[in-house]
């Protein structure tokens, strides 16, 4: 058991915790979470003992093995499934001893350990961590130099997962996974032998992977019983409550006041209003729980572009050698919300580069609008910002004939407000660096938002507020992320890349999470199956939600139709002189009456794969 009690520490003469208490029963799985800034990392710092104890103290029973990431693996010539063995010290210890002993009864003491311990079946766990983490059986046995500091990271998290430590310490241990490694994470921490306290921005896994959640406020600690849903509902509830309290408060506190100054020079009345104000100092101070900040993006509002923005026809892509991707056949329309799916290095990175025009097509055809803008945040833009700059220097590089006023309300309306505008980079915090980098690539109001794991370092209100924005935008959205909450509220489409190809994948979230656990499992089923899958009213809503955005698409494209016939029916546009404005006008409607006919194809296409179904459901 962890038992946090009165704690007390500082910072620069900041209080970040002050008579703080709390009682982690042994086994425990629990979610940290807090504000940025409000002292998290900083208790995990204090567990560790790397900190000096100003107040109070942190017990945990003898000989109980802390254990955490605190940094990536060093570059080196030790091989992956080798340095993640070696984080088990006494494994390796023993290991060792077992080579150069030469008692016997010590020798029979250390075999009898290794057995206690499992040692003898160490590889294959080494190996099934660093698999679920996403490194292949090859990539295991080569040397930490060979890969980045993301994935030594991946590295250093797999070798204390595999030292199996009494108290696990895990602060945001999903920033640097994909997809798949964020759900295997999640699987392997709700079956984690001991007890478990993560810190930790991702809804998916403080709902998945924990049973309790210990809210740092205030420079206090609560824990609460249930998942992150669980818990905002508590505090949701239990801030309701304390509003009502408060304001019963006040009026109660204005009526005693109230008869003390109208009676307390009164001598009659003197004892009955002295009384009253003996019963004001009493009354303790109802307040409520203060509300998260708001948080908030406003992306720029892009013009519209007549559909499709890009369409890309039988298309090969790769590097040089074979492609990595082939057979494309892909739309997108400006009102798609698309989620990228696919395990590690099956090409989700290779579709987002060519997409943002980064890459060219080796094979095939690419038609893209004349005025596509596109936009583009990976999580290595972040890394790539002038750390000694400020992020007002970062925008008047790109806006340079803005004046500050302007420059600062775009700022602003990313979250970072005037303290933060002349900050040095070096000196935000991660969540402000994402800010920055978000703002820098929507500044030019682009058509298409291709975002690589944009929650990394953003917080759980930061995290709504993005999703709150993309709903918003009126641009198309690429989006790849482990954050699966995230996921479920923006994309409306799924395309799953695998098998060196990109298709659309026709189930859910929740069953592409299912086939992730249970790798043996195909994401596809290509093999006739004996009987069809009967139409649930889920497929028929699904349809008629597809005919409508069919309907809507058309409709728009009417509606373009029908200016562009009013401009090419103005007598001015074929005055001398204007012949080339006229071109234009005419290579713009056939534009749109190309799209009219592609955008009638599939509503009719909708309308019957909607009526097959209705009837399918009604013959059943």
């Amino acid at each position: 058991m962890l038992n946090i009690t009165d704690l007390s520490y500082s910072i620069d003469g900041r209080p970040l915790l002050a008579g703080a208490s709390a009682r982690i029963p042994t086994g425990h799985k629990v979610g940290l979470v807090g504000r940025n800034g409000s002292g998290k990392t900083t208790l995990f710092r204090l567990i560790r003992g790397e900190l000096a104890i100003e107040g109070g103290a942190v017990s945990l029973p003898s000989r109980a093995r802390i254990g955490g990431v605190a940094q990536e693996v060093p570059s080196s010539s030790t091989s992956l499934l080798d340095t993640v063995l070696a984080a088990d010290a006494e494994r390796a210890s023993l290991m060792a001893e077992a080579e150069t002993a030469q008692d016997p009864a010590r020798i029979a003491e250390v075999q009898a350990r290794l057995t206690d311990i499992d040692a003898w079946s160490a590889e294959g766990r080494a190996s099934a961590i660093l698999k679920g983490l996403g490194f292949t059986s090859d990539e295991m046995l080569k040397p930490c130099s060979d890969f980045s500091g993301g994935w030594r990271m991946r590295v250093a998290l797999a070798g204390v997962l595999f030292a199996q430590p009494d108290l696990l310490l895990l602060d945001e241990p999903t920033n640097y996974l994909d997809l798949e490694g964020a759900l295997w994470l999640e699987s392997y921490l709700a079956k984690y032998p001991h007890t478990v306290i993560i810190i930790s921005h991702d809804r998916g896994l403080l709902n998945r992977a924990v049973g309790a959640i210990l809210h740092l406020d205030e420079k206090k600690l609560t824990l609460y019983q249930g998942n992150y849903d669980t818990f905002a509902r508590t505090r949701a509830e239990q801030r309701a409550v304390l509003v009502a309290e408060a304001k019963k408060q006040d009026l109660r506190r204005a009526h005693l006041q109230s008869f003390v100054d109208r009676f307390k020079a009164k001598a009659s009345k003197a004892r009955q209003a002295q009384s009253r104000v003996k019963m004001l100092e009493k009354m303790q101070p109802i307040t409520p729980p203060s509300e998260a900040a708001k948080h908030v993006f406003t992306f720029p509002v892009p013009e519209e572009l007549s559909p499709p923005i890009i369409n890309i026809e039988n298309g090969a892509v790769g590097y040089g050698g074979p492609p990595v991707l082939k057979r494309l056949n892909l739309r997108i329309d400006q009102d798609d919300r698309i989620a990228l799916l696919g395990r590690n290095g099956e090409g989700k990175s290779t579709l987002s580069k060519l997409l943002a025009g980064k890459l060219a097509l080796e094979a095939g055809q690419i038609t893209t609008s004349s005025k596509l803008r596109v936009g583009y945040f990976a999580q290595h833009q972040v890394d790539e910002l002038h750390i000694d700059e400020t992020p007002l220097q970062h925008i008047q590089r790109l806006r340079p004939t803005e004046g500050q006023p302007r420059l600062r309300a775009r700022l602003a309306g990313f979250g970072l407000m005037a303290d933060q505008a002349e900050t040095v980079v070096a000196r935000l915090s991660g969540g402000q660096k994402a800010r920055l980098s978000l703002l820098l690539a929507t500044i030019d109001a682009p058509h298409l938002l291709i975002l690589d794991e944009p929650t990394n370092h953003l917080d759980i209100e930061s995290r709504e507020a993005l999703v709150e924005a993309l709903t918003a935008y009126s641009g198309a959205v690429i989006l790849v992320s482990h954050d699966m909450h995230l996921l479920g509220l923006v994309a409306d489409r799924l395309w799953l890349v695998s098998g060196g190809t990109v298709t659309p994948y026709e189930q859910d979230l929740e069953a592409y999470r299912r086939f992730l656990l249970t790798p043996d499992t195909p994401a596809r089923d290509d093999k006739p199956k004996p009987e069809k899958r009967r139409a649930t009213r889920e497929d028929i809503a699904a349809l008629r939600s597809e005919l409508k955005k069919s309907e809507q698409r058309v409709e728009k494209l009417e509606d373009m139709r029908s200016k562009l016939a009013k401009k090419l029916a103005d007598p001015e546009l074929y005055e001398d002189g204007r012949k080339g404005d006229l071109a234009v006008w005419n290579k713009k409607y056939a534009e749109v009456m190309e799209a009219l006919d592609r955008a009638e194809a599939l509503w009719m296409k909708a309308a019957q794969a909607l009526e097959k179904t209705e009837k399918a459901m009604s013959d059943s």
